[in-house]
């Protein structure tokens, strides 16, 4: 997740700048006054601002996706008033252009490097938490502006981002939150993989996840009037409904998800390899092997403040997950407060009694005092170290934390940067920790980090929703792992500025992307090697794989999303880097080099910052680009028959 948890663009513009006086009607004014106000509050609501139009792109090409959202709304007020345009975007996505149309002005956004000193208008601001009415997973983006009466304005928002494998499927999401009936809405979601889509599907729009993931009316299938077209390699969905089928939906305006999942066809043991106009990128997600050998620690945290629903439904999923646990793992459990509870002095195989035994271990834990997060991590790594050291199983099984809490940290060692170090300098990286923070009290940021520095994931559980359902889908990602210790390849002579190329793990259902730039394009072919563990053996995949696609040079402008999938890659590998680093000279070089990319990518991080232009009105400039690099997409299918 990006540092930019909300982003919130407070641009103020008075009627006088955009050439529009307020209009002065004394009569109607003075009628106002002397009428009750409950009826000039009514007046206000009937005048609210209409949204005459709502239309999302989104084209996903190689798994990665460029969206762009436009919003048309109408004053119809006879008074000045303030108009807000607001979307949820993935927290993993870079917003790459904002362009205003208001009357006959064109405000052009701009990514530019950040000046702290900078006095512009337009500014970001960090939230404490992600709620920011936004949800788990999403950022939300708002920008406001004063628009003269009976006037028009048009936003129009541009973002991108890498879709990534969970549980064997692509998701790709689209907040659809109008608020309000619309008269034209749509949604348009273009698909273009090049080695076979499968498994398509339209999920009924979900509704605000912080209220428990509740479906529409309709739970068997797409949203009404939605309609999916498809061949081996290209899907065109497009979600266009009307006024009466958006009131069905909701009375007020749709407020939900538009979801899109499906995976490629996967031939290849050595993963799948495009290249486009200089630049490579890497899907590597093997099938068909042996699950490893798991040791894991289950560490729950049983603080007065888990009381209640939170701890019940823990446990339940702790129930479930224990007995999907495999015969050739091993396991063990703590519970902490201001005291560490540890069920066995060591890991123990997955029989029926121990699995019975740890379920009532966990069934009588009870809620009671501190958090002593720092004590707790400390005992599950010493566990972990000492099972592999007295077992001799470090080549051929993969070491897990599953740590979940609701609070901060109270006692023991409380300083964010020791627990960190603490915890790093005992893993060595040979323990992958992954965190699940439930509620508003959490230290999410501590937690997240603990993950990142220790080959893991993280997630946040709203307060409102299901914790045990949660934890039980988060398991569910990393309960197979296949590989351990990967390590990607390539004639170091044949390419350059590759990204991240060594991997702790690989688990069942997800994948490895690895991306980087040909250092001669006049290369026919590109050689492979991917070594790694697994439970049976040292694993060895050789492949020379063709560098020519042969097609796919794309239109004259038209963006390379090999290129763009390559800049965000790297722009968050930098910025992972720069957050993370305790050296200021160190942290200083990683901010420059991050900056320089994310401003020629155009990538709103928080190292850059995103400026308004006047302008006559013209076409935005980018947008066209922002909204799908169409050549490219025509190129790429060839001359294949279209859906």
């Amino acid at each position: 997740m990006l540092l930019l948890l909300g982003l919130s663009l407070g641009l103020r513009l008075c009627a006088g700048s955009l050439e529009a006086a307020r209009p002065q009607d004394d009569t109607s004014e003075q009628s106002g006054l002397r009428g009750p106000r409950q009826v000039r509050l009514l007046q206000r609501l009937k005048t609210k601002p209409l949204m005459t139009e709502f239309w999302v792109k989104s084209t996903i090409i190689s798994r990665y996706a460029f969206t762009t959202v436009s919003c048309r709304m109408l004053n119809r007020a006879s008074e000045d008033q303030e108009i807000e345009f607001q979307m949820q975007i993935p927290a993993a996505a870079f917003i790459t252009n904002f362009t205003m149309l208001i009357g006959s002005k064109v405000y052009q956004g701009e990514i530019t490097q950040r000046d702290k000193k900078s006095g512009d208008k337009v500014k970001e601001k960090r939230n404490k938490t992600s709620e920011d009415n936004g949800e788990k997973g999403t950022e939300m983006f708002r920008a406001s502006v004063v628009i003269p009466s009976k006037d028009k304005a048009a936003f129009l928002l541009s973002y991108e981002e890498l879709l990534r494998r969970r549980l064997g499927k692509y998701e790709h999401v689209i907040s659809v939150r109008p608020q309000q009936l619309v008269g034209r809405l749509t949604v348009e979601v273009n698909v273009l993989e090049r080695s076979g889509i499968t498994a398509l599907e339209v999920l009924p729009l979900q509704r605000s996840r912080q209220r428990g993931s509740v479906r529409g009316e309709d739970d068997s299938g797409p949203p009404p009037s939605t309609v999916i077209n498809q061949n081996d390699t290209f899907a065109k969905i497009i979600f266009k409904p009307t006024v009466v089928q958006q009131a069905k939906i909701a009375q007020n305006g749709i407020l939900g998800d538009f979801i899109v999942r499906y995976d490629v066809n996967r031939e290849q043991s050595i993963g799948d390899i495009q290249v486009l106009n200089g630049y490579f990128v890497h899907y590597f997600a093997p099938k068909d092997l042996p699950p490893l050998p798991k040791n894991v620690v289950f560490v729950l945290d049983s603080s007065a403040s888990m009381v209640g629903t939170k701890l019940r439904q823990t446990k339940d999923a702790l129930f479930t997950i224990l007995h999907d646990l495999r015969p050739q793992d091993h396991f063990n459990i703590i519970g902490f407060s201001n005291r560490i509870k540890v069920w066995q002095d060591h890991l123990v195989s997955v029989t029926p009694d121990n699995v019975r035994d740890g379920k009532v271990y966990i069934h009588h834990m009870s809620p009671s005092g501190g958090t002593d997060i720092n004590g707790a991590l400390q005992t599950a790594i010493r566990l972990l170290n000492d099972y592999v050291a007295h077992n001799d199983v470090g080549d051929r099984s993969v070491s897990l934390i599953i740590f979940l809490t609701d609070g901060k940290p109270t006692v023991g060692e409380t300083h964010t940067l020791k627990i960190l170090n603490n915890t790093k300098e005992a893993a060595r990286g040979q323990i992958c920790i992954f965190t699940i923070g439930i509620g508003d009290d959490v230290d999410f940021k501590l937690l997240e980090r603990l993950s990142l520095e220790n080959c893991g994931l993280t997630r946040h559980v709203p307060e409102e929703e299901d914790a045990g359902a949660q934890l039980i889908g988060f398991y569910d990602e990393i309960r197979t792992p296949l590989l351990s210790d990967i390590r990607v390849d390539y004639p170091p002579a044949a390419v350059e500025r590759v990204t991240r190329t060594l991997f702790p793990n690989y688990f069942n259902g997800s994948e490895i992307v690895v991306a980087g730039k040909l250092a001669h394009r006049s290369v026919d072919r590109l050689h492979v090697e991917v070594t790694a563990s697994n439970s049976r053996k040292f694993l060895v995949l050789k492949a020379d794989v063709p560098a020519q696609p042969g097609r796919g040079e794309g239109g004259a402008g038209a963006p390379n999303p090999l290129q763009r999938l390559w800049s965000y890659l790297r722009t968050r590998e930098l910025l992972g880097a720069w957050r993370h680093s305790h050296d200021e000279s160190q942290r200083e070089q990683l901010g420059r080099q991050a900056q320089a990319l994310a401003v020629a990518a155009s990538f709103l991080t928080p190292l850059t910052a995103l400026h308004l232009r006047a302008e006559e009105l013209q076409a935005p400039q980018g947008v066209s680009a922002a909204a799908g690099p169409e050549p490219v997409m025509q190129s790429l299918r060839g001359a294949g028959p279209q859906p």
